[in-house]
């Protein structure tokens, strides 16, 4: 699990408008948050009907389509 360390910005009155986090916090942070997208995604794909293929086999797919525009 990710710690966090914040420190906020207030207005005024004092309600928190902003954070403030170590670079290496939010970096953290977007590395967890990438991987969750991963993780959705593949579990998306997962439920989906659709039939899948080899990665050598996309990648000559690809290339394929590339070679003929």
């Amino acid at each position: 699990m990710l710690t966090l360390n914040p420190q906020y910005i207030t207005d005024h009155s004092g309600k928190k408008i902003s954070v403030v986090l170590p670079i290496k916090d939010f970096k953290a942070m977007m590395e967890e948050l990438e991987e969750l997208a991963d993780i959705k995604l593949y579990d998306e794909v997962k439920k989906s009907d659709e039939i899948s293929i080899p990665i050598d086999e996309a990648f000559k797919m690809i290339e394929a389509k590339r070679k003929a525009k």
